[in-house]
């Protein structure tokens, strides 16, 4: 050995090293299989530990509003939904003979409403109630008792036309009655007239053998006044001044004046 043993013995550890790789790279079975060296394992890193995540569930669709109550929606959106449900009613014969179904005129916030009894032949070909000749003279009526036409609202017991336009059957006005039920009590007026007998007798304001036009009488707490149809005013104009004399109860009762002529 030299001047320095350590530096020798490494030389020779190198040298035998190097030998056994040579015989390992040659595959001499003669010798035993030595491992690599594991490298030595990386310092930690500083930063904080990543921990995997399971993936977030998808969102759920979101669900497309569900329809507002009826006590939620317009008064005008209630009534239009009544009406096509009117447009396709068969609950009772008169469909049959139905062009248009007849269901109102007006306003939906009207203080006053008129109930007749059905649809004329005019009515059925427009789909509007009262605008035959008796419509024109309810019309008159009305603007003499000092309302605008569109201020009031005006439907019929029964919104198809009977034939030969005849007075609505039993039957008929009953299966009918539930949209006039709903129409009065979504516009919810102050007061209520009756237009002829038959929509006097549904809305229990007139009894068989009693008098009833000019008597005060009530639907579900609505002040009802019945009086005269218009077309029976056309027949029998003499009458004219008694239904005046009931429109101008309705007036007074409202707290309104008549208009100055």
């Amino acid at each position: 050995m030299g001047d320095d043993p350590r530096a020798e013995l490494m030389t020779l550890v190198a040298s035998v090293a190097e030998h056994l790789r040579h015989e390992m790279d040659l595959g001499n079975p003669a010798l035993p299989h030595v491992p690599a060296p594991s490298p030595a394992p990386a310092a930690l890193d500083a930063s904080p530990v990543s921990v995997a995540r399971a993936p977030e569930a998808a969102a759920a669709p979101i669900a497309a509003p569900a329809p507002a109550p009826a006590s939620e929606q317009s008064r005008g959106e209630r009534l239009a939904v009544l009406a096509d449900r009117a447009r396709v009613c068969t609950a009772c014969r008169l469909h049959e003979g139905r062009t248009k179904s007849v269901f109102s005129r007006g306003s939906d916030r009207a203080s006053l409403v008129f109930v007749g009894e059905g649809p004329g032949y005019h009515e059925d070909q427009q789909g509007v109630p009262f605008v035959g000749n008796a419509g024109q003279l309810l019309d008159k009526m009305i603007v003499a008792m000092g309302f605008a036409v569109d201020e009031v609202y005006i439907c019929n017991v029964v919104k198809c036309r009977p034939p030969e336009n005849r007075t609505p059957n039993p039957d008929e006005a009953t299966a009918c009655l539930p949209f006039l039920r709903e129409q009065l009590e979504v516009v919810a007026p102050e007061v209520i007239v009756a237009l002829g007998r038959h929509a006097a007798e549904n809305l229990g304001v007139a009894e068989p053998g009693r008098r009833w036009r000019g008597e005060w009488g009530t639907w579900q707490g609505v002040r009802v006044m019945p009086t005269y149809h218009p077309a029976y005013l056309l027949r029998t104009p003499e009458n004219k001044r008694v239904v005046w004399q009931d429109l101008q109860a309705v007036v007074k009762a409202m707290g309104r004046t008549l208009p100055s002529r």
